[in-house]
């Protein structure tokens, strides 16, 4: 998927906000509507909503566009 792991400085909570508001958008908006069945099931749930997130949801921030 392409993911990198970044370190953070050490009791630097805010360092980790675009992270911990990614992972909230995931779980509300997308895992908890759904029951997950195996680790490939939840690969495809979020390789759709990576599509969904980066090319149809809007953005109010830019104009109510999308990032693509």
């Amino acid at each position: 998927m392409g993911i990198e792991q970044v370190v953070t400085a050490y009791h630097s909570p805010w360092q980790n906000a675009p992270v911990e508001l990614l992972n909230g958008n995931i779980r509300r908006e997308c895992t908890d509507h759904m029951i997950v069945f195996s680790e490939n099931h939840l690969r495809r749930i979020l390789r759709w909503y990576s599509e969904y997130y980066n090319n149809d949801r809007i953005y109010l921030g830019i104009d109510k566009k999308t990032p693509v």
